[in-house]
């Protein structure tokens, strides 16, 4: 029986024949020898031993085999190594423990991938959390996977399998089980982000995360993270009594307060806002205050608290303040207008380059040059160019008016202050009514101004939306009250919308069906949606059913697979405007989710539909669902943008502008740099702003080259419209905000800011209406490091940023020099004038010879003018030798002294995303974020701990200046009074064919 020792001759081994005849012989341990000699040597025979795989089958069937598990192991080997992944799967379940899940092979690995993916498919078809539901040979499998990574200290990894498994009995098993629960706790509700698709498990999830915050016995619960998860779980009232028991307690919790609420905000949710400030509970010391001039409560009215009313020390009020976001609106507003670096001189050079007779590129002037200001409240640029300004008429004129509205937006107080001139007068007098396209356009700035924050402007829009039945007036007037009731879903305002869509007027309706979209968003109410639906089918106006189209996909937000029934419908219309919606649906229900399904879909349509609008749609919806992960995107649309189609070209190139919007990433710019030289107008113009999206706030050493590109094809007058149109737009957002804001389509948590996405959503509608491209600006977050101690003031204190300060710092203002061509344009002198100087320097010489040394003097005076006179006649390289030989002296001087390696950074500063990970604050700072460790930012809003509380605070004082009385100062009234009132109508009049 010697022969039956054979496995050290596996290694050595040239044929596997006599091992695979020996499963022939009767006895059992031939058989089970040759079993194991072959499991030994599979890998390198498994051509041989498939031959024989039905024998090793029957051996596994043969229940009176005492090894039926070893040669089912062979058998998964075997077809392992045919490509049998299922049947492999199969007998590897059926090897029970010989399957060892802790080895590193590739036989292993992947079929331990094929188990997890069987048992996710088997828990998700039966909708059930019940494990006994399952195969009990995967429940085995997974089991001892969870055990291999406990044994290992993979907690991590055990965390990932357990949420893409749906084991939250094992996900609070491995977070228990680690060594830092509260580590594991803030790596789960992290990634619970990615690796859960399933909306309704999400939640799942993060209800079971904010137990074990709340109920983990040792833990200190992180109220931050809490509050974020009761946040999207729309827990209300779970948020307002977390933050009420920490405003409440010392003076840590309630700056800790303070920093959640921020937090909070950052997200845009501001419905959801509302409700936790009308549940949160007064503070022990406040007593009830009386009720305000108008007669509203505290609770139901947003608080427009100006910068300087925040001395109130009691700290309710204070969180209030934060939550209703008057006091993070007027922070942003005050650090964009102290730290504004926009260059005039670049957009006058703009403005030089326009045609004056040429429209289009006129209304992107104007854009540039909001976008440029937005938030700053600085309208130079206006009030210098009235004249040119005053050229826009009709819809031009309503962009020019609403871009107003993106200068300045976060004037809650001012607002309709600001835009007085642009408005009807109350009460009928006060001189001639503005324009119908100005009104129009007021009306929609101060949606602009109020996005998101529109309490108090609401009866105002309602009652001019009543008062007008003009088309232009009702189309301004439906955007203003969709941003300003942004996702509240209000009932009076749906009715309005609604109403004004039912005229049947191409234009209001438009504007209607966004409005109603930007007024539902995140609503999910099917009732609507369907009566949306059905008004769509009965109309026959285009511009209203794309209006209704994009409008439905912004109802359907956030909502992922509750959306299906929707998207399903609008995708499989027989119209390709509503199916252009439903791409736009996929995008809002699934975005920043990475949703393989939606993915799918999206590449379905993108390369069968027969429509190019809905294949650039859906091309462009990729990066809204891809924007968690921007490294993605680029791989997925690679070959989408070398498609012969430029509608999916240019749907590639915003695809990539959207996802990777001010990451800078590498691979984002080498797939954009082709088509900025593509053979199709459309495709450039939409490359240059993906372009411009993904540089924005970029090292100036990156962006440079852009500049340049955009510089040349705005002065270029050969080049094409589209094009130019496209470069003065992007040039308006690379440097967007003073050059002190980026796009931001997520928050810091990781999850969707709505607002900014809903936002993007209707910015990329620009293709069709110009006038919404002005929706862009509300992407917009501004860069910066703003530090509030207890009172939420900001005290004069520092950061370091450990680099060298040019890395990061504001590009270099263009100068005159700049705009001159590289060629001198040589001044002509005619030969008289040369004549007549040459005869006055002969009698100056002749009368220096007879009057002495004082006209030496003068003949010096006079050669010197000479000289002059001659350099400003001609260009010449001599000339200037003597000036360019100090400048480089200087220069050389400069270059001697080193660059600190480390600038000190004044709170409020400027600190852009890159370089976020360089700023530290010093060892021997006073001021110390409330929230330390990894949590800690020094980029946003900073709630900071005094160290030394005693001692006397020096506060930062405020340099925005408030609002000119009268309305927007000398450029809001010049510009009224520019405006023309539209004819009359001729006379009513009889028409006879015969006449003719």
């Amino acid at each position: 029986m010697a022969v039956a020792v054979m496995p050290a001759m596996g290694p050595t081994l040239g044929s596997a024949a006599g091992l695979i005849s020996m499963l022939e012989e009767e006895q059992v341990q031939l058989q089970t020898s040759a079993l194991r000699s072959l499991n030994a040597v599979v890998d390198t025979h498994w051509a041989e031993v498939a031959g024989s795989i039905s024998v090793i089958e029957a051996l596994y069937e043969d229940e009176f085999f005492a090894s039926r598990d070893l040669a089912a192991l062979l058998a998964s080997k075997v077809y392992y190594h045919l490509g049998e992944m299922n049947d492999a799967l199969n007998y590897a379940l059926c090897a029970g423990s010989l399957f060892d899940v802790t080895e590193t092979t590739d036989f292993v690995q992947t079929l331990l991938a094929k188990a997890i993916d069987a048992y996710i498919e088997q828990r998700s078809d039966a909708k059930t959390d019940d494990v006994d539901e399952t195969d009990k040979r995967l429940v085995a499998i997974v089991e001892r996977m969870f055990e291999r990574c406990y044994d290992d200290g993979q907690f991590t990894q055990a965390i990932g399998v357990a949420l893409e498994t749906r084991r939250l009995d094992k996900l609070q098993e491995s977070i228990l089980k680690s060594g830092d629960v509260v580590e594991s706790l803030d790596y789960a509700t992290k990634v619970c982000q990615t690796l859960v698709t399933s909306r309704e498990f999400r939640q799942s999830v993060l209800r079971v995360l904010v137990k074990m915050y709340e109920t983990t016995e040792g833990v200190e619960p992180n109220y931050l993270n809490m509050c974020q998860c009761l946040m999207f779980l729309d827990d209300a009232d779970g948020v307002a009594n977390v933050l009420t028991k920490l405003v409440n307690g010392s003076d840590d919790e309630q700056l800790l307060s303070f920093q959640i609420a921020f937090s909070l905000c950052e997200n845009e949710i501001q419905p959801f806002l509302n409700k936790v400030i009308a549940k949160l509970a007064p503070a022990a010391a406040e007593t009830p205050a009386p009720a305000n001039e108008d007669g509203m409560d505290d609770d139901t009215k947003t608080e427009d608290v100006k910068l300087e009313d925040t001395t109130s020390s009691n700290p309710s009020k204070l969180l209030r303040s934060v939550l209703s976001g008057a006091l993070p609106v007027n922070l942003h507003l005050e650090f964009l207008f102290s730290h504004n670096a926009s260059d005039l001189l670049l957009l006058k050079q703009i403005r030089a380059a326009v045609e004056s007779r040429n429209s289009v590129c006129h209304t992107a002037t104007v854009l540039c040059n909001a976008l440029m200001h937005a938030g700053t409240t600085v309208d130079t640029f206006l009030r210098e160019n009235l004249d040119w300004l005053s050229r826009a008429t009709n819809w031009a004129r309503f962009s020019a008016t609403a871009g107003m509205g993106v200068i300045h937006r976060g004037q809650l107080n001012e607002g309709r202050q600001l835009m007085g001139p642009f408005l009807p007068r109350e009460g009928g007098g006060g001189g001639q009514r503005p324009s119908p396209y100005t009104e129009g356009g007021a009306l929609y700035a101060l949606g602009l101004i109020h996005a998101n924050h529109g309490d108090d402007i609401l009866p105002f829009l309602l009652e001019s939306s009543r008062s007008s039945n003009n088309e232009v007036i009702q189309h301004g007037a439906c955007l203003g009250l969709g941003l300003a009731a942004l996702g509240t879903g209000n009932e009076e305002v749906y009715t309005d919308l609604f109403r004004i869509m039912r005229t049947d007027s191409a234009v209001a309706g438009e504007g209607a069906g966004i409005g109603v979209g930007l007024l539902l968003a995140g609503t999910g109410i099917a009732t609507k949606q369907q009566q949306i639906l059905n008004y769509c089918h009965k109309t026959q106006h285009e511009k209203i059913i794309r209006g209704c189209g994009v409008g439905l996909a912004l109802t359907a937000y956030g909502r992922e697979e509750e959306a299906e029934p929707l998207i399903e419908q609008m995708v499989r219309d027989s119209d390709p405007i509503i199916r252009y919606g439903g791409c736009l649906a996929v995008a809002a229900a699934y975005v920043a989710t990475g949703n393989n399904a939606a993915v799918r879909r999206l590449l379905h349509v993108a390369v069968s539909d027969v429509s190019d609008d809905v294949r650039r749609a859906a091309v462009m919806s990729l990066g809204f669902v891809l924007c968690s992960t921007p490294s993605q995107c680029p791989r997925v649309v690679a070959l989408l943008s070398e498609s012969y189609n430029p509608h999916v070209r240019y749907g590639a190139a915003m695809a990539v502008g959207i996802c990777c919007s001010g990451t800078g990433l590498k691979e984002a710019v080498e797939l954009l740099e082709p088509m900025l030289t593509d053979a199709v107008d459309f495709v450039q113009q939409g490359a240059l702003i993906a372009m411009a999206m993904v540089m924005v706030e970029q090292t100036e050493a990156n962006v440079a080259p852009f500049r340049k590109r955009l510089t040349n094809h705005i002065t270029d007058n050969r080049e094409v419209t589209m094009t130019k149109m496209g470069a003065i737009m992007a040039q308006g957002i690379v440097d967007a905000g003073g050059r002190n804001v980026t796009i931001g389509l997520r928050a810091r948590s990781g999850f969707p800011r709505m607002t900014a996405v809903v936002s993007m959503i209707v910015f990329t509608q620009y293709w069709y209406w110009s006038p919404l491209s002005y929706f862009v600006s509300l992407t917009f977050v501004p860069t910066a490091f703003i530090g509030l101690d207890a009172k939420l003031k900001m005290p004069h204190c520092s950061v370091t940023s450990h680099c060298k300060p040019s890395l990061f710092a504001y590009p270099p203002a263009v100068t005159a020099d700049d705009k001159k061509d590289k060629g001198k344009v040589v001044k002509a002198v005619l030969s008289t004038t040369a004549k007549a100087k040459a005869k006055a320097a002969k009698k100056a010489r002749e009368s220096a010879a007879e009057g002495g040394g004082d006209v030496e003097m003068e003949t010096d005076a006079a050669k010197g003018g000479e000289e002059k006179d001659a350099t400003d006649g001609m260009d010449v390289d001599g000339g200037d030798e003597k000036k360019k030989d100090g400048d480089d002296k200087d220069t050389d001087a400069a270059k001697k002294e080193p660059e600190p390696t480390k600038e000190e950074l004044a709170n409020p500063a400027r600190v852009t995303p890159g370089q976020e990970r360089y700023v530290k604050f010093d060892d021997d700072s006073r001021f110390v974020p409330i929230v330390s460790g990894k949590a800690a930012q020094t980029r946003g809003f900073v709630v900071l701990k005094d160290t030394t509380p005693g001692e006397e605070v020096e506060y930062v004082t405020t340099t925005k200046t408030p609002a000119p009385a009268g309305g927007a100062g000398d450029a809001g009234g010049a510009i009224a009074a520019a405006v023309e009132e539209e004819p009359d109508a001729p006379d009513a009049f009889e028409f006879d064919p015969n006449d003719v």
